[in-house]
């Protein structure tokens, strides 16, 4: 199975190329929207990807931007796939929107660079440690359906062109017996068997390393297929989720995960730690 054309995606995509076409046509925020009949503050948040814009809108914007011909068409088709539904959409009741966006641009995302400081990264989960993280983290109202769209986003691995995944795990991950005991041991064994996978890298960074750039900012980089997709780095706490899409902000963040990948044991240690940690909790 290919990468699905992700939605959240490809309004992404059209709401970058409409920001940049009118500035290209040196219109300000005020002029653009009273010529397309809609108020500023509606066209900054397509311009921003908080909504979406219809097909016949998006035409209509590229007609007083006099962008015409197959450049047109091809816009307009993306902002018909922006129409189109992800699966994740299918778990709104559970999922808050600020993290269906970061399920969005998982699902098309080329690679995929994290970091986690306390927990093993939700496509690692095995199920029961997923539902033991809800439950500690958010109750159980919704419990089962939160532990099922945690194990449907992780089908970005196994997928016909799967996604590049290179994981830095403090070692306090492996320590902390999340579920207790069985469950620990079965989640470090699972972990153990994606790490074999030839586009999954896990390392783990011990605590001999001493300190480093990121104790105190988990994050995930994500990387599209598609140049005109430009990199995002996600960061997100129980209540919020944020997007920085600056390209020096990822920048900055890909030099910190070089960083944490140096100073983190090499794959075959990171394995050689996972399984002696699985052990520990047999």
């Amino acid at each position: 199975m290919r990468p699905a054309a992700s939605p959240t995606v490809r309004r992404r995509r059209i709401a970058r190329e409409l920001r940049q076409l009118r500035e290209r046509a040196g219109m300000t925020l005020d002029v653009a929207a009273r010529q397309l009949d809609m108020s500023k503050s509606n066209l900054s948040r397509i311009e921003t990807a908080q909504i979406g814009i219809k097909p016949r809108d998006v035409r209509a914007a590229l007609a007083l931007y006099q962008v015409t011909g197959s450049d047109a068409e091809a816009l307009i088709e993306i902002a018909r796939g922006a129409q189109q539904r992800g699966w994740w959409q299918n778990y709104s009741d559970v999922l808050p929107e600020w993290f269906e966006f970061y399920v969005g641009l998982e699902a098309e995302a080329a690679a995929l660079r994290t970091y986690e400081a306390e927990s093993v990264p939700g496509l690692l989960q095995t199920e029961a440690y997923a539902r033991e993280i809800f439950r500690r983290t958010a109750g159980e109202d919704g419990l089962e359906r939160k532990v099922a769209a945690r194990l449907r986003r992780q089908e970005v691995l196994r997928r016909e062109d799967p996604v590049d995944l290179s994981v830095i795990l403090n070692e306090a991950v492996l320590l902390r017996p999340v579920g207790g005991a069985a469950v620990m041991a079965e989640q470090l064994v699972h972990m153990s068997r994606i790490a074999q996978l030839p586009n999954v890298t896990i390392q783990v960074l011990p605590f001999a390393a001493g300190g480093h750039p990121a104790m105190s900012t988990p994050y995930v980089i994500l990387n599209f297929a598609d140049a005109a997709d430009a990199s995002v780095v996600y960061l997100d706490n129980l209540t919020m989720g944020l997007a920085l899409e600056e390209a020096d902000h990822v920048l900055g963040y890909s030099l910190l995960h070089e960083e944490l990948c140096r100073m983190a044991l090499d794959p075959t240690a990171s394995l050689t730690r996972l399984e002696h940690a699985s052990r520990n909790f047999a």
